[in-house]
This record gives structure tokens, C-alpha cells and sequence, in this order.
């Protein structure tokens, strides 16, 4: 829950539309979500859905990104973005990251390099790195 707060307050700062909440992520409200979103919660839209397949059906004209470590994924630096499309980064869950059947159902997969011994980031921290990047792209 202290992820999924995170990620809302990670995505006000960076003016996101929209979070689908999908499959057994929690949602809002909670006390302990509302620890780390410290009212993002409020200030961002926010949708549950029962599967991720269910968002990405509702999404099907935007540009849809996974982020996760699979071959032919895209450095996160690398990334070109449309700019005339909504873009639609999906994450994972902390230990098993993005279903591989989704993967299918991207545009691309970005993956953040990274050069220690665990190759993995919090699944929060992951998506602030990526969001700054998009942020920065689509902005510039």
C-alpha cells in the first residue's frame, strides 16, 4: 500500500491523468495508502479494474509501455515517444513484475539500466525514474 501511495503522489508531481488500479493492488481509500500519497489520491484520477487486460482494452488508442527487463526492451534514454497519443506506462507488482502475456499488447517495453548486483528497483521508485523520463520527453 506504501507503493501504490507513492506512486500517487509521484504521479501528481508529474501531472498524470489517470491510475488503473488493476487485480489485487489495493486502493484508495486506506490509512496506510494515504500515509505515502498524502492526499495525491484525491488530486489524481484513479480506476479499478479487475485484470490489466481490462485497462489496455479501455486503452487502445494510446501508446502503450511496459516497464521490464526483457530482451528487445528499450533503454529508458533511448525511448522516442509520440507526441500526438496518450501514453500508458504499465508496471508490475514488486516481485513478479509485468505479466509476459501483456507484453504483446505494448508499443514498447522500456527498461531502466541499471549496473549493481540486484537489477531490480521498488516498483515506486521504478516509476518516478520513468515518469521524470516521459515527463522530460514530452515536455522538451
Amino acid at each position: 500500500m506504501h507503493n501504490v501511495g507513492a506512486i500517487f503522489r509521484t504521479s501528481d508531481a508529474f501531472r498524470v491523468a489517470k491510475i488503473y488500479l488493476c487485480g489485487i493492488t489495493a486502493t484508495p481509500p486506506h490509512r496506510d495508502i494515504r500515509k505515502t500519497a498524502l492526499g495525491a489520491e484525491e488530486s489524481v484520477a484513479w480506476e479499478y479494474t479487475k485484470t490489466t487486460q481490462e485497462a489496455i482494452d479501455q486503452l487502445k488508442d494510446c501508446h502503450v509501455c511496459a516497464l521490464e527487463q526483457v530482451e528487445g526492451s528499450v533503454p529508458l534514454r533511448e525511448v522516442k515517444l509520440p507526441l500526438d497519443k496518450t501514453i500508458v506506462l504499465i508496471v508490475g507488482n514488486e516481485v513478479d513484475g509485468v505479466d509476459e502475456n501483456l507484453l504483446d499488447y505494448c508499443n514498447q517495453v522500456i527498461e531502466i539500466p541499471q549496473f549493481g548486483t540486484k537489477h531490480s528497483f521498488n516498483v515506486s521508485v521504478s516509476t518516478g525514474i520513468t515518469l521524470w523520463e516521459i515527463f522530460n520527453k514530452i515536455n522538451a
